[in-house]
């Protein structure tokens, strides 16, 4: 109904944890948009002129607006909705808690630890959200223009390197980051030992920390 809005920054409000509003003026109307906290990050400035791709939704007969910063984060969030059991909420978390090209191949992939760092995702759900999109998904990343990285642990490896990773702190954008530069930049084998990836990629996020 509505591809997009474009318009002036009128304010962002964070009306929960989970719950950013941004009112865009567009024309002299206000329009409130649901938006993830990583947009709401980069809407810093009141005034700026921006374009909201959305999604238009009704819901126990209330009409509902969600912006996004693209079309394809916007088309990524459709898909979610897609899946058995995933609502708006859940969506945005998963857009919140990964890059996109990092989302797209934790679900190829079926890489559910790291969809399960997710605000409000289980296992289960991970498992669904797998279940039902990796096919969708291999089809969508080549016109959405995103290539699954290969670099990384191998799959007998990976989550006991996540598990750790997770437990000192590190969000599942930096592990995912960190484990890909790992692979690429120093060429650690995908079958090295689980000590040797989690030392390299501690290695990593340190210096990253101190701005080395």
């Amino acid at each position: 109904m509505i591809s997009y809005l474009k318009g002036i920054v009128a304010g962002v409000q964070a009306i929960s944890s989970n719950r950013v509003i941004l009112t865009l003026e567009v024309n002299a109307l206000g329009y409130d948009l649901q938006i993830p906290q990583r947009l709401a990050n980069q809407l810093t400035t009141t005034g700026d002129v921006v374009q909201i791709f959305t999604h238009y939704q009704i819901r126990e007969e209330v009409p509902l607006l969600y912006g996004f910063s693209s079309p394809a984060e916007r088309d990524l969030f459709r898909h979610l909705l897609s899946v058995t059991g995933i609502g708006a909420a859940l969506a945005i978390a998963l857009l919140d808690t990964l890059e996109l090209p990092e989302l797209v191949q934790a679900i190829i992939a079926a890489n559910t630890q790291i969809l399960i760092q997710a605000p409000g995702v289980g296992k289960k759900t991970a498992e669904r959200i797998c279940l039902e999109l990796k096919s969708k998904l291999i089809e969508w990343r080549k016109s959405a223009g995103f290539f699954v990285a290969t670099g990384g642990p191998a799959p007998g490896i990976l989550e006991e390197v996540q598990i750790t990773l997770f437990a000192l702190g590190y969000t599942a954008h930096e592990v995912s980051h960190t484990l890909q530069v790992v692979s690429e930049n120093i060429g650690l084998p995908k079958d090295a030992y689980v000590e040797d990836w989690i030392k390299q990629a501690i290695t990593h996020l340190s210096s990253t920390e101190a701005g080395v």
